[in-house]
């Protein structure tokens, strides 16, 4: 094995490195985020806003990382997808703090407290554990390089969106019969909104981590197109 590759071996596994250290960090912040909102622990949604920052380091550090790793030695195959997934997934980490952070924010701000009764009726935490799962488990499957779990992963979000739209039709008649509690529906709203769009965009690293393993596109396969859409919007 002569110097060069060498190098470049150790510069993709330090790549690695920073996308596994960002990646522990999303999970450690949804996770956080999770617990602050269930039992309303402003202090901790306060931790959960402040490691944002730390988040959108670690995305500046991968993009540049990649950008270079292109730049110094031209990857072809597998390590060229490994690296340009790097960047999608990076950004998409990025995006997932921020519904996380903003969680967060209508902790401290007050806006999504709720009663339990309420909380139990539209499943919410049940919705944050699996795009918690999700998470974590699109992370083992990037370790293992093992793509047959994707079909696992990518169930746990049709489960996060059926309750999503549960939600909304329980929502909507709970409006109906308290017209004076619209601002805070809406609020309630905004809550499920954030948790399903972070399984929509925990599919998309899936698609990634597909596209560097097996080297196949799922962006536009049939019921993915759907996401895409809702991801144009958001």
């Amino acid at each position: 094995m002569d110097k060069a590759m060498k190098h470049s071996e150790r510069e993709l596994q330090a790549l690695k490195g920073e996308i596994s250290g960002m990646w522990q960090l999303v999970l450690s912040q949804l996770q956080k985020c999770k617990q602050s909102y269930m039992a309303n622990d402003v202090e901790l949604a306060r931790e959960v806003i402040m490691r944002e920052k730390s988040v959108n380091s670690f995305e500046l550090s991968v993009d540049l990382g990649c950008e270079n790793f292109i730049a110094l030695f031209s990857p072809v195959a597998m390590d060229l997808r490994l690296v340009i997934s790097m960047i999608r997934i990076s950004s998409t980490l990025e995006r997932i703090a921020d519904f996380a952070e903003g969680i967060a924010r209508q902790v401290v701000e007050g806006s999504g407290v709720i009663s339990e009764t309420l909380k139990e009726d539209l499943k919410i935490e049940t919705m944050f554990d699996a795009a918690i799962s999700m998470l974590s488990d699109s992370f083992v499957m990037l370790e293992s390089e093992n793509t047959k779990i994707s079909g696992k992963i990518l169930q746990k979000d049709d489960e996060i969106d059926e309750l999503y739209q549960e939600g909304k039709k329980n929502l909507a008649e709970l409006i109906k019969k308290e017209a004076d509690k619209g601002e805070e529906v809406l609020n309630i709203f905004l809550i499920l909104r954030k948790i399903e769009r972070i399984g929509d965009h925990c599919c998309n690293i899936v698609e990634e981590i597909v596209f560097y393993i097996d080297a196949k596109v799922l962006k536009h396969s049939k019921g993915r197109e759907s996401d895409e859409k809702k991801d144009t919007h958001s």
